[in-house]
């Protein structure tokens, strides 16, 4: 038996061994995610012209989206990492020397998993629907905004599919265009080129698209069976893009719980989308409970990875998150082809860990060895089954 003293500074300095490396993963998660989008945003500042305070924008409305899958992977590894420290330093031994069992540890792992639950369930309920939509819509206003800024003069300009311009002179101040070809291949079967002494270009305020006021100039059409036509103008207006109010498209991850509840029981909704929209609905809420089935999970993998340290941690937090979503991306596809419910389907995945978790915390906190499996034995199993 312990004094209270004791079990709070053993509670506040478990609470304060995962915090630290929590936040660190947090961080360092949500930065490798970010990479492969990075390239593309760092494309807009330099290529097209688009203000860093609008990617910084982007970046911020993609946050929510990664927080969802790094929360849980930076809690898993920071309770390996705290307690394989823990047993490395003997610090384990000791607290059960004191009378202390494992499981009489668990409440502040238990604590921290419910704060890293309820962040993540901000982040998918609220966050995710906001950032997305909110991504979406800055996108198009940037693309709107920006689309003349791509343009260069003496080289070929095609950024919207089927027209290719280029131009001798550019005043990108006032969009004066000099000595233009444009060959607008739109439509296959009369492709046209147009050849301008100059011109004015603007962009669509309602719409992602080009406005072209050509002046002198001519157009050469080329139709089927040889024929040919020229056209000369003294002034000429063609629409490059989007001719109509570009609207948003929302997909099941931007809408919030309310729209997927309706959704749901609209009745014009097909059975196809409403199962696709069922398993949105119940992902929101299953990703969360993962940091409460990964805090059962590794303290008993961290005590007894003792001896290899902070990458073997890492690899074996890297290994079980591969197999978590491997396993619920399965779930998620069997769920949207209506082999099992939803609501079934979607919890599998955190059942199967939490009882493999607690049987390992069983094990050892009765000292019994946990089982080694390493990948060549699950490969040499694989293969003898085969």
């Amino acid at each position: 038996m312990y004094h209270l003293p004791v079990k709070r500074i053993l509670t506040l300095y478990i609470i304060r061994e995962i915090s630290s490396l929590f936040l660190l993963g947090i961080v360092i998660f949500t930065l490798v995610l970010l990479m492969g989008r990075l390239i593309t945003l760092t494309d807009l500042v330099v290529s097209h012209g688009v203000p860093l305070a609008d990617v910084c924008r982007m970046i911020m409305y993609l946050v929510p989206s990664f927080l969802v899958v790094t929360i849980p992977m930076a809690f898993l590894l920071a309770v390996l990492l705290a307690f394989g420290r823990l047993s490395a330093d003997n610090e384990i031994v000791v607290i059960k020397a004191s009378g202390i069992s494992l499981v009489r540890i668990m409440p502040p792992v238990i604590f921290c998993a419910t704060v890293a639950g309820l962040l993540t369930l901000g982040a998918s309920v609220i966050g995710v629907p906001w950032g997305n939509s909110a991504f979406k819509e800055l996108s198009l206003q940037v693309v709107k905004r920006n689309i003349t800024a791509t343009i260069r003069e003496k080289t070929f300009w095609d950024d919207i599919p089927g027209v290719v311009m280029y131009t001798d002179t550019y005043d990108e101040p006032g969009h004066m265009l000099k000595g233009v070809v444009i060959h607008d291949g739109r439509n296959p079967d009369r492709p046209m080129t147009i050849f301008a002494h100059d011109g004015v270009i603007s962009s669509g305020a309602e719409s992602q698209a080009l406005l072209l006021s050509l002046h002198d100039g001519s157009i050469h059409m080329a139709g089927n069976k040889g024929l040919y036509r020229l056209v000369h103008f003294g002034e000429y207006v063609m629409m490059a893009g989007e001719k109509k109010n570009s609207e948003i498209l929302r997909n099941e991850a931007d809408m919030w719980i309310s729209e997927l509840r309706g959704r749901i029981d609209d009745p014009g909704t097909t059975v196809k989308d409403r199962l696709k929209v069922m398993a949105e609905l119940y992902s929101r809420f299953t990703f969360p409970f993962a940091s409460l089935v990964f805090a059962i999970l590794a303290v008993p993998l961290g005590i007894r990875n003792r001896r290899s340290g902070k990458s073997g941690g890492f690899t074996v937090s890297i290994s079980i998150i591969l197999v978590y979503y491997v396993l619920m991306s399965v779930m998620r596809t069997v769920a949207e082809r209506g082999v099992l419910p939803p609501v079934v389907a979607l919890w599998i995945p955190n059942m199967v860990f939490f009882v493999l978790g607690w049987f390992l915390l069983r094990m050892a906190s009765l000292e019994k060895s946990i089982p080694h499996l390493s990948l060549r034995t699950v490969l040499d199993s694989f293969r003898r089954a085969s």
